[in-house]
């Protein structure tokens, strides 16, 4: 019988996904393991393999389409000996476009599949209240309303058949309408305040209103919750950096080059804060943890992961086992993520899990900060730019390079005394980075 091609689950917490390319088309044969399509969410872009030999009898779900639901038909293949005409079945399964909300389960309304031609992927019923009737609206244009706060049901819509579309949301956030008293979803600037509200405050045509994407999206949601729900608090050290600069230069100038004078490898002064953060969380065990709610988790390994900025926000790809990694392959390591996260490229499974997160502004200049805690992680080390200080050593007046870090950490796993007690040992390794090569 004919076989469902389903919407891939890319992370545990995925719920929809944008099917952003087909590699194949109608009447295509296929084999076990081809890649047929390209599935984005907010953090990358994956291929979808074939999980059977046979040809694509049907493609439910058009390129392009956004809120595509996990385990949702995309499309359906047929086997040797089958026809298009016994796929009547499978297409009057749920329709691939109705995302299942949080708390609801995995049950969504079902409705026809959508057409092929369809600039928005199909369209979404939703009741309004105290009404008999339903108000059909993109997938697209429901979580825009969603996300803003917006009753969506008293948009009126341009779309075909009064279809409410995305630019009808953002017709009504720029000109205002009632919003929600509690958004569903999304991050408001203050409790009770939707977006309507906000825009309110300032003259029309002084700002640019632009829209969030799944990925600054996910990134408020999760950090707002990481405030909101973990208690931080914060220690700082002062390391003084001079013989690190030192050593990073004798192995720099170490390094062979091809015949082009290009070094075979450049070390960065993050490369020796990652070692040294890892190598400390080994020497605290207990500070290398995890709240798990009914427990708290003790990690053998040091996964710590690293921030990276993209545009729009920021990954956290992690680096496994860091403290029984060389200088030179934690720093190819980070780079080949640095690389493939500004393009969207890496798997999910490189970026879920750690139990520490390092966070380094030094480039921009940046002193000091205090980073949030990325949950599940148990604490985070924001690092600050290397500084020319004067200091006072034996009575005398010197000066020297000093970097200021602070650990935040999350008092439910990682207590004061423990927390410093890393921290310490972090600017020990910092200070004398010879010790990291013991």
């Amino acid at each position: 019988m004919p076989i469902n091609i389903t919407m891939p689950a890319l992370s545990p917490t995925m719920e929809t996904g944008t099917l952003a390319l087909w590699h194949v088309k109608e009447g295509d044969n296929v084999a076990a393991g081809d890649v047929i399509a390209e599935i984005e969410t907010d953090k990358a872009t994956m291929e979808v393999e074939a999980v059977d030999e046979g040809t694509i009898g049907k493609i439910l779900v058009a390129a392009g389409t956004e809120e595509v639901a996990v385990n949702s038909v995309i499309a359906v293949l047929l086997e040797e000996g089958e026809r298009a005409s016994d796929i009547g079945d499978v297409v009057a399964s749920p329709s691939p476009q109705l995302s299942p909300q949080k708390g609801e389960g995995a049950k969504a309304a079902s409705a026809p599949p959508p057409h092929s031609n369809s600039p928005s992927g199909g369209e979404v019923g939703t009741s309004a209240p105290g009404e008999g009737t339903r108000t059909f609206a993109s997938p697209l244009a429901r979580r825009i309303a969603r996300d803003a706060g917006l009753e969506i049901s008293a948009l009126a819509g341009s779309g075909p058949k009064g279809r409410i579309i995305k630019a009808d949301v953002e017709k009504a956030l720029r000109e205002g309408v009632p919003a929600k008293t509690t958004p569903t979803k999304g991050v408001p600037l203050a409790t009770g305040m939707g977006a309507p509200e906000v825009r309110a405050l300032y003259e029309e045509g002084t700002y640019e209103a632009r829209p969030n994407d799944g990925m600054r999206t996910v990134v408020a949601e999760r950090l707002t919750e990481a405030k909101q729900t973990v208690p931080h608090f914060y220690l700082n050290l002062d390391c003084n950096i001079d013989k690190l600069l030192a050593a990073r230069a004798d192995i720099n100038a170490s390094a062979p080059k091809d015949k082009d004078g290009k070094p075979a490898f450049k070390l960065s002064v993050n490369d020796f804060i990652l070692k040294a953060w890892a190598l400390a969380l080994q020497q605290v065990p207990d500070a290398n943890a995890t709240w798990a709610g009914d427990s708290i988790l003790y990690h053998k390994a040091s996964d710590v992961a690293v921030a990276v900025a993209v545009p729009g926000g920021l990954f956290t790809p992690v680096v496994r086992s860091a403290e029984a990694k060389s200088l030179r392959q934690i720093s190819a390591e980070v780079r080949d993520y640095a690389i493939r996260a500004k393009s969207k490229k890496l798997a999910p499974h490189e970026y879920q899990g750690g139990s520490s997160a390092v966070s380094n502004l030094g480039m921009f200049g940046i002193s000091s900060f205090a980073a949030v805690i990325n949950p599940p992680h148990g604490t985070i080390l924001a690092v600050g730019a290397g500084e020319e200080r004067v200091y006072a050593s034996g009575g005398e007046i010197k000066t020297g390079t000093f970097m200021t870090v602070t650990l935040s950490c999350d008092h439910r796993s990682v207590d004061g005394a423990l927390g410093a007690t890393a921290l310490n040992a972090f600017k020990k390794m910092i200070e004398n980075p010879v010790m990291m090569l013991a």
